[in-house]
Order: C-alpha cells, then sequence, then structure tokens
C-alpha cells in the first residue's frame, strides 16, 4: 500500500507563509490525483485543495482561494502545499491524501470516499 508522509508544518505569524510537503511511499502515487484536507479539534476534517495526477489541474476551497497553491513533482513522489497570507483560521492539521482516480470532479474533490490514501498529519499554528 502507499504510505504518505506530511512534513513542514509548524509555528508562524499571521500573514507569513509555510510550504508543506507530503511524500509518497511508491510511484503509481503520481498516477491519481493528490488532496490536501485539514482538520481542528471539535470540527470535521474539510478539504483545501487537489491537483490531479499529471499536475495539471488544481481545484480549492473558497476558503484558500488566492492564498494556497497546490503543486507536485512526480519525479520525487512528492506533493506541497504552499500557504501564503496566513490568518488564525489556517491553524489545524492539515493531510494529503491520494485519490482513487487520477482527476476528480469538483462536486467529489471533498468527499472522504474518493481518497484512497492518507498521511498522518502535521500541524499549523498561526499566531499574532
Amino acid at each position: 500500500q502507499v504510505r504518505l508522509v506530511e512534513s513542514g508544518g509548524g509555528l508562524v505569524q499571521y500573514g507569513d507563509s509555510l510550504r508543506l510537503s507530503c511524500a509518497a511511499s511508491e510511484s503509481t502515487a503520481s498516477s491519481k490525483a493528490l488532496g490536501w484536507f485539514r482538520q481542528v479539534p471539535g470540527k470535521d476534517r474539510v478539504f483545501v485543495a487537489v491537483i490531479d495526477g499529471s499536475g495539471t489541474n488544481t481545484y480549492y476551497a473558497d476558503s484558500v482561494k488566492g492564498r494556497f497553491i497546490i503543486s507536485r513533482d512526480n519525479a520525487k513522489n512528492t506533493g506541497y502545499l504552499q500557504m501564503n497570507s496566513l490568518n488564525f483560521d489556517d491553524t489545524a492539521v492539515y493531510f494529503c491524501a491520494i485519490a482513487v482516480a487520477p482527476q476528480l470532479r469538483p462536486a467529489t474533490a471533498g468527499l472522504y470516499r474518493y481518497y484512497k490514501y492518507w498521511g498522518q498529519g502535521t500541524q499549523v499554528t498561526v499566531s499574532s
């Protein structure tokens, strides 16, 4: 099975930037869409962004549009989430996930059942 490991989280100041990484153990993950989700205590895990297997098409949640950029380097079996202009609502544990298909439609990109493999998460904390 594919194993995913997130890294790059930490404590940052309001308005700063941070880049998260998602390393996959298997090259076969590069043929599937890659998603990012986030979760805070007491709330559901919510969709952040997704990129297709080729790295061509992306889709973002309204809360992060214009601030976050999802990308991937299939030669390194690694996905990324560049987070800019961070605010307090961005504080969460961030998870990457590999989808069941090369592409996901916007209507299904945020549905858990369309992702087969998940990482353990990395904490991002935004402070004043």
